[in-house]
């Protein structure tokens, strides 16, 4: 049994509120025809949608079997609307790609009921209201009278104990309202309709019961439900049930349990299972194509336009990080164990170079700067940091960034450099020992063709003397930027124990062999177009003194001189031969006199040690910089690693040389003299 007890219903309106229901009291019984009566904006559809289920009250109380629905859960609505209630609205709501078959089972679908048994069902609700044989017809091509008696048997199939009906005939004409009232008539027989109508001819005609509303309020009911009617109904309702628990008893277990099995699998289900809803999904997409192409069309556009500023927005966060990473490799933070204080100078001089007195402004007057100067220059302090306190404090924020500095993030890597030259030698095409540095090679040039311009002027008159002077000033700048390159650079090693820094390697290709793996193994490093320049091909050992003279002479006498380009094989390079002669094992102890001697002095000395000390380095691979690269970190030509370092530190540490030094620090061991204590000890 269905009841309604004092329910309001209240919308707001802006700053008022539209009282659409006020103080309904209803009850109906579980089978009987029932027209509601009334002029539109009455609140004929706002109880409707209450009884179903679709709308919720603001007081009162809907009692459904006897039970308040105050306490309804969502869950507990779905049920009531899955299993209790069906509706059949004005305009059908009929789903026009699917068949007649199909719009009738969706009531089944969403109650969870198996393929089969819909299938079943529907065709039997079909039958019900004449449609049989249209089953497999689109609601396009039904008449309207059609299309409603489907509606109703889509609300009829799930065996409803209540039918809702919105306007039922409202868009028919008089001879299919009379068809679709008649299938109500005979449908409320054994359960509860409910119909709103404003045509109070076929509600006089067919219903069994006619309530009229105005205002929200009921006005008249024809065949009200008294109190003591509203008490033996529900009596009615309880001996029912008691009497269907005594036959219940009389059934058999076997019935029982398969009853009690059907109504789990069919009825206690609130919802359709996946795969039916995936396949009404799909099968709405396939039949909509333009509008599923459409959609599908907008939304790429979308999803690609924010994948597109995504993608530009983190290109280029990459993009600047890696420009940044690979200038400050190139550029890094250099923190040397001695520093000069220019900026102390300057300050000074600036602030010395002052007027010394007033005077007019009619002329231009002398401002003493040479000799505040030179005594600025004595006041330059060369100030020592200590290296070891501040490698131990990067050390320990490398490792651990608890304090939040992000300094562990920031840096990229951490290079060691020690005050010590690694003397390499090879022979060139002559066979002739020579220092593999471009520093050494550029020294040896510039000093033998200084020495000629210097031996040359001393002839000429007082004029060109000066000349000279000049010249010989540009001289020793070129000499000067000559030393300060070096064709050897140590190449930064990675953390976790990587010989080579993920940074190299990435700012690098190796073109040719593989990155050293040891203390004795080195790379080739070439520009961008594989070339390396002819000053360091000479200290290579790759060309001859004699072509260099040849290109010296012609630039010194402005002439033309015949460039050939010269090339070699990865395997010629590779098979190169480079020897590390320590320092150390250079100085060699003469028991006649009790001192050192330097044995590099001598070609004689060099091959001896070129051929008895000097330990192999070979050439493994070639590498060039990256095209990605912005900027590359190397400045030389050869790249060994920090094994080739620790290796000569420790032998060296263990000499004999380097032992008698340490033993007597105030005297040198190659001149027995003591040392000054302007040049300190060796």
């Amino acid at each position: 049994m269905l009841e309604l007890r004092g329910i309001k219903k209240d919308y707001p309106a802006g700053d008022s509120t539209v009282h659409a229901l006020k103080g309904i009291t209803l009850a109906f019984r579980d089978s009987e025809f029932v027209s509601i009566l009334g002029p539109s904006g009455c609140g004929k559809t706002t109880m409707l949608n209450i009884i179903g289920g679709l709308d919720k009250y603001t007081e009162g109380d809907l009692i459904i079997n006897g039970r308040s629905t105050k306490e309804y859960k969502s869950r507990d609505w779905d049920a009531y609307r899955n299993y209790s209630v069906g509706f059949v609205f004005q305009n059908y709501n009929l789903i026009p790609h699917q068949s007649v078959l199909q719009n009738v089972e969706i009531a089944l679908s969403l109650s969870g009921v198996p393929k089969k048994e819909r299938r079943r069902r529907a065709k039997q609700a079909l039958a019900a209201v004449g449609l049989e044989t249209q089953i497999k017809k689109k609601p396009g091509e039904m008449s309207g009278g059609q299309m409603q008696r489907v509606a109703i048997a889509r609300a009829i199939v799930n065996d409803p104990d209540i039918v809702l009906a919105d306007e039922p005939t409202g868009a028919l004409d008089s001879e299919t309202s009379t068809q679709v009232m008649d299938i109500l008539k005979d449908i409320s027989k054994d359960r509860l309709v409910v119909m709103v109508t404003h045509n109070p001819e076929l509600a006089e005609k067919y219903s069994t019961r006619i309530v009229r509303m105005l205002d929200g309020e009921i006005k008249s009911d024809s065949a009200p439900l008294t109190g003591e009617s509203v008490g033996d109904a529900a009596k009615d309702d309880a001996c029912a049930d008691a009497e269907m628990g005594r036959a219940g008893k009389r059934k058999n277990k076997k019935e029982k349990k398969k009853e009690k099995k059907k109504k789990r699998n069919y009825e206690k289900r609130p919802s359709m299972s996946f795969a039916t809803s995936f396949s009404l999904s799909l099968k709405n997409l396939f039949t909509k194509k333009g509008r599923t192409a459409l959609t599908s069309f907008a939304g790429s556009i979308g999803i690609i336009g924010i994948a597109l500023v995504y993608a530009v927005s983190n290109g280029t966060t990459s993009y600047i990080d890696a420009v940044q990473e690979d200038t400050l490799s190139s550029y890094p933070l250099t923190l040397e164990s001695k520093h000069v204080d220019i900026g102390t100078l300057m300050t000074t001089f600036m602030d010395s170079a002052q007027s010394k007195g007033e005077h007019e402004l009619d002329a231009v007057y002398q401002k003493q700067a040479i000799y505040d100067l030179v005594n600025a220059l004595g006041t330059v302090s060369e100030k020592e940091n200590d290296l070891k306190s501040f490698k131990k404090y990067i050390e320990e924020k490398r490792n651990s960034d608890a304090d939040g500095t992000g300094l562990k993030d920031a840096v990229s890597g951490i290079q060691y450099t020690y005050d010590m030259d690694i003397s390499v030698y090879t022979k060139d095409t002559d066979g002739t020992v020579v220092e593999s540095d471009t520093r050494e090679m550029t020294r040896s040039i510039m000093a033998k063709y200084f020495g000629r311009n210097v031996s040359s002027s001393e002839e000429d008159s007082a004029s060109s003397s000066a000349a000279s002077s000049g010249g010989s000033g540009a001289m020793s700048s070129m000499f000067t930027m000559g030393s300060a390159a070096s064709m050897w650079n140590e190449m930064l090693k990675g953390d976790d124990g990587k010989i080579i820094s993920p940074l190299i390697e990435k700012q690098y290709d190796v073109i040719y062999g593989r990155w050293p793996a040891s203390y004795n193994e080195i790379v080739l490093i070439v520009d961008e177009n594989n070339e390396i320049d002819d000053i360091t091909l000479y200290a290579l050992g790759l060309k001859t003194e004699e072509e260099i003279d040849k290109i010296v002479d012609a630039a010194i006498n402005k002439e033309p001189v015949d460039f050939e380009m010269q090339s070699w094989s990865f395997e010629d390079i590779c098979g190169m031969d480079f020897r590390v002669v320590l320092n150390s094992d250079c100085c060699v102890y003469d028991e006649a006199s009790g001192l050192y001697t330097d044995l590099r002095g001598t070609q004689t000395g060099l091959k001896y040690l070129y051929d008895e000390k000097g330990i192999d380095l070979k050439v493994t691979g070639i590498i060039r910089p990256s095209e990605d690269a912005v900027s590359a970190m190397l400045t030389g030509s050869i790249g060994y690693t920090t094994l080739l370092t620790d290796y000569v530190i420790e032998n060296c540490a263990n000499s004999d040389a380097v032992k008698a030094q340490e033993n007597d620090p105030s005297t040198d061991i190659f001149t027995g003299l003591p040392f000054s204590a302007t040049t300190g000890s060796l």
